[in-house]
């Protein structure tokens, strides 16, 4: 055995700090970024918001810092230290100013207010202080009161009573001595709360409560009450020629009751449990139509105007030689995050302008005119990797004309076309949903009657694709579709 010693080169790709840090950022939704910098902000004094801070301190030229105890973290190598000329200046350092912002190029947009189509939800008042409100006007007496609100408060987000008076009965203490009756009333205080239906136990006493909330003079409303409280399962299945026979109408009198069934709400509570705060949807794009031309813009709002904080940045320049590894290292990290920001939102952008370039038929059409896309057709021309692309669609959002999207959604497979071309799902979803919309409610579309309407227009597409489509946008069988 020989030994001896070799020099062997070879390649391979590392992960540095800033590229896990920037590829983590491009994942993250708007809202998990702004706790992310919020953790930041918080841990590092390098790090400020631009449009939170006061005017900088000035620092006398003799000013010497006090030594300062390094702290655990990462040390930045002498690759990654500051040089000297880049501890100065906010134009370096500022990301997110309406200076640095990209602006719509038509100036006659100056005076155009984004928020003409923008989008909010929010709730200020609980179903249960909606009800509690109720109930303290109402002449009650102390006990009833108590035991009212006991029910309120096992109403559930929809305004259902779940629980059964027996099973709440069970549950109270045996010395107040609370009978059924009670319990009964104080169900009644509630069910004649708003909004109506509320406190039903199911579905049909939900119905019922809503028609005897309605004026005794409104047409119908009597076998309407019937239908809700005996015959809804035959209502569901379209079943018209028993129910006409067990309600001794005609026609025209089922299709009145059937309407009336029809405009109640099966979920009275709601209206109080949509999408709050927390939950809001904010947009990183918005899209206009300008001079023809339909550009994606960033929207300003999201975006987080950082810097670096120039009382430390001043230290440090006046002070390099004995300035602490641990200031040094917070000052590479800070820059690391506005640049990282400011190239998550660039990416953002060129996608959104991509996807923006190849859709401009859907926003001048709508859906029927979306075409196929894929993440490759964006990554090879914007010389991104896929999974790169598929980061930036995930829970970004774009607000247009035509509502809110998630990038994610401009993006679909295709089906052939009888000339060689391709037609999107989104599409095709399109004209089904315009079809159905438009059939015949007596002699409604099957899934094979659609694919024969699709195949007369060059689409070719089996009947089993129509009823999966079908499904996912929530349109019933054609039988459970037919009316009178």
């Amino acid at each position: 055995m020989k030994q001896s010693l070799q020099l062997k080169f070879s390649q391979h790709l590392a992960l540095t700090p800033q590229l896990q840090q920037s590829i983590r950022l491009l994942q993250l939704s708007t809202q998990e970024l702004n706790q992310e910098l919020e953790t930041l902000l918080q841990a590092n004094p390098l790090l400020e918001r631009a449009d939170k801070i006061e005017e900088p301190l000035e620092i006398p030229d003799n000013f010497i810092a006090a030594p300062v105890a390094p702290e655990p973290s990462v040390a930045a190598t002498p690759e990654e230290a500051p040089r000297q000329d880049e501890f100065g200046g906010d134009d370096y350092f500022e990301f997110g100013s309406s200076s640095g912002s990209n602006r719509w190029e038509d100036s006659s947009s100056g005076n155009d207010d984004d928020n003409d189509f923008s989008y909010q939800e929010a709730v200020s008042l609980s179903l249960r202080d909606h009800l509690l409100g109720q109930l303290k006007l109402l002449p009650l007496s102390e006990r009833d009161q108590t035991l009212s609100m006991l029910l309120v408060d096992t109403i559930t987000d929809d305004g259902y009573l779940e629980q059964s008076l027996e099973e709440l009965a069970d549950m109270l203490p045996p010395e107040l001595e609370i009978d059924m009756l009670e319990l009964q009333t104080a169900l009644k205080h509630i069910q004649n709360l708003d909004p109506p239906g509320i406190g039903a136990r199911n579905l049909a006493e939900c119905l019922s409560l809503q028609l005897r909330a309605l004026p005794p003079d409104t047409p119908y409303v009597d076998l309407a009450i019937k239908v809700a409280e005996t015959h809804l399962p035959l209502l569901a299945a379209r079943d018209y020629a028993k129910l006409k026979k067990l309600l001794a109408c005609d026609d025209d009198v089922l299709r009145e009751v059937q309407q009336l069934v029809l405009q109640l709400n099966p979920r009275p509570g709601g209206e109080f449990s949509k999408i709050t705060s927390d939950h809001y949807i904010q947009h990183e794009i918005v899209v206009k139509k300008i001079k023809g031309v339909w550009l994606a813009h960033l929207n300003d709002e999201v975006v987080p105007k950082l810097r670096i904080n120039q009382l430390y940045a001043g230290i440090l320049k006046r002070n390099r030689e004995s300035s602490s590894q641990y200031l040094m290292s917070q000052m590479q990290e800070a820059k690391w995050m506005i640049k990282n920001i400011q190239q998550r939102f660039s990416t953002i952008l060129r996608v959104s302008q991509a996807i923006v370039d190849r859709q401009r038929n859907f926003f001048e059409h709508g859906e029927v005119a979306m075409r196929p896309l894929v993440l490759r057709e964006i990554a090879d021309e914007l010389g991104l990797h896929e999974s790169t692309v598929s980061r930036v669609t995930t829970r970004k959002y774009m607000l247009t004309p035509r509502g809110v999207y998630e990038l994610k959604y401009f993006f679909g497979s295709h089906v052939a076309t009888e000339s060689g071309g391709a037609c999107s799902a989104t599409a095709i979803r399109a004209l089904i949903k315009q079809m159905v919309s438009e059939e015949n409610p007596k002699k409604p579309l099957s899934d094979n009657q659609i694919t024969d309407i699709l195949g007369k227009q060059g689409i070719v597409v089996a009947r089993r694709t129509i009823a999966k489509y079908r499904e996912s946008l929530q349109i019933p069988a054609a039988n459970q579709r037919r009316s009178l």
